[in-house]
């Protein structure tokens, strides 16, 4: 298909460009990524884009970026499984088995957000 390298690339570089503006000490969804772009049914491709976030030349706060659940389903591409926890902990989010304790709280939502 010629045109599907470069969607996945409006794609990934709208994921990129969301989830750069993730407030410190915050955290949002998959989900709540791939409705804001108005693609609700892709948020396993957010977790694609972010689970090679790291290539890019600029910063992406891809710890940030959880279940819809508050779990840190990403851990594991973050080369070491604590990786993601240590992160979100340095932003004062506290974290137990895996999942972020006030994630209604901390939750951020791009939709309601960047209006």
């Amino acid at each position: 298909m010629p045109g599907k390298k470069k969607d996945n690339d409006d794609f990934f570089s709208g994921v990129y460009e969301v989830t750069s503006m993730i407030p410190y000490g915050r955290v949002t969804s998959y989900g709540a990524i791939a409705r804001y772009l108005a693609t609700g049914r892709s948020a396993r491709m957010v977790g694609w884009a972010l689970n090679v976030s790291h290539t890019r030349p600029e910063f992406i706060p891809a710890h940030r970026v959880v279940n819809r659940n508050g779990e840190l389903t990403g851990r594991l591409h973050f080369g070491n499984s604590g990786t993601m926890q240590q992160l979100l902990e340095n932003e004062g989010i506290r974290v137990e088995d895996n999942t972020v304790v006030d994630y209604r709280d901390k939750f951020w939502d791009p939709s309601k957000e960047l209006r």
